[in-house]
C-alpha cells in the first residue's frame, strides 16, 4: 500500500500530492500569459496548453528586440495592408480593433499572438517568423483576410472565417458562442472606421412648402400708362424717316390737247348723174 500522510487528522494518499504538483506548470503557464499578454485567462484552465507554451516563447523571444526601439503606429501598415492585398479600406483595422485593440504584444487565452491574432499554427502557415513584430504580423493578417474575401465574397462571411477557420463556415455564420458575436463587434467597429460618403445636398421634401420669390410692387396704372405711351412714340419716332428739306417739287410740264380742224362743206354740188 502507498504512504499515507495525515492532514488535519485526514489521511490523504501519497498520489494525491502530485496533484499540485502537476498543476503548478498549468498556473504558472496561465498567469504568465495573462500577465505578459495582457489578458484574462483563468490560473486553472487547461485549454490550449500548447499552444499558449508557443505564444509565450515566441514573446519571450521576441521582447528583448524592443525594449529600446518602440514598434511604429501601427496606422500606416494597416493602411498600406489594405491597399496592397485589395481590402476595402477601414475592414483591415476594424478587424485588428477587436481583435486586439491594437495592442502588438497581445496573447489570446486560446494562444493567438499579436495585433492580428494569429494563432501559432496560421503564422507559420503564413510564414511569419516573429508575429509581435508589427510589420510582418499585420502583412500576414491582410493577406489571410483577403484569401477569405476571395473565397466567400462576403465580408460577414471573411470575417467569420478569419475567426473561426474557413472550413467552419458554410454558406452561413457558424453559431458556436463566440463567431456570431465576434462578426457583429468587427461589422460594429467597421461602421467608424470605413472611409464617410460626401454629403449631398439635400432636395426640398414635398411637404416643405416651396420658397416664393419676393413680389415687386407694382406701380399705379395712371402713372404707368403715360409712360409707356411717351415710349411708343419715341419708338416710332426714331423708325420714321427724317423729313426732306423744304424744297417745292418739281411741276410736270402740261401737254396741250392736239386742236381739231373744222371740215368744211364743199361749195360744189355733186354732179348729177346722167
Amino acid at each position: 500500500m502507498g504512504r499515507k500522510r495525515a492532514v488535519g487528522g485526514i489521511e490523504i494518499p501519497g498520489w494525491a500530492w502530485l496533484v499540485p504538483c502537476a498543476l503548478v506548470p498549468v498556473v504558472l503557464l496561465n498567469v504568465g500569459v495573462a500577465w505578459l499578454g495582457g489578458t484574462q485567462v483563468s490560473p486553472l484552465s487547461l485549454s490550449f496548453l500548447q499552444t499558449k507554451a508557443r505564444a509565450l516563447g515566441a514573446y519571450v523571444a521576441h521582447r528583448p528586440a524592443c525594449v529600446l526601439d518602440d514598434h511604429p503606429p501601427l496606422e500606416p501598415l494597416i493602411a498600406d495592408a489594405e491597399r496592397r492585398h485589395g481590402i476595402p479600406p477601414g475592414l483591415l483595422r476594424a478587424l485588428i480593433q477587436v481583435e486586439s485593440e491594437t495592442r502588438v504584444h497581445r496573447i489570446s487565452p486560446a494562444g493567438a499572438m499579436g495585433p492580428g491574432q494569429l494563432m501559432p499554427d496560421t503564422a507559420a502557415q503564413m510564414r511569419v517568423e516573429d508575429p509581435f513584430d508589427p510589420a510582418p504580423s499585420v502583412d500576414a493578417s491582410g493577406r489571410y483576410l483577403a484569401e477569405q474575401l476571395r473565397r466567400f465574397r462576403d465580408v460577414r462571411l471573411a470575417v467569420a472565417a478569419y475567426n473561426a477557420g474557413p472550413g467552419s463556415v458554410n454558406g452561413h455564420v457558424p453559431r458556436n458562442g463566440e463567431t456570431e458575436f465576434y462578426v457583429a463587434k468587427v461589422l460594429a467597429a467597421y461602421e467608424h472606421t470605413r472611409p464617410k460618403a460626401p454629403v449631398l445636398a439635400k432636395r426640398p421634401a414635398a411637404s416643405e412648402a416651396p420658397v416664393k420669390a419676393p413680389v415687386l410692387a407694382k406701380r399705379p396704372a395712371s402713372a404707368e400708362a403715360p409712360a409707356k405711351a411717351a415710349a411708343a412714340k419715341a419708338a416710332v419716332a426714331r423708325k420714321a424717316p427724317a423729313p426732306a428739306p423744304n424744297v417745292k417739287p418739281p411741276v410736270a410740264p402740261k401737254v396741250a390737247a392736239p386742236v381739231k380742224k373744222p371740215v368744211l362743206a364743199s361749195a360744189r354740188k355733186p354732179a348729177a348723174s346722167r
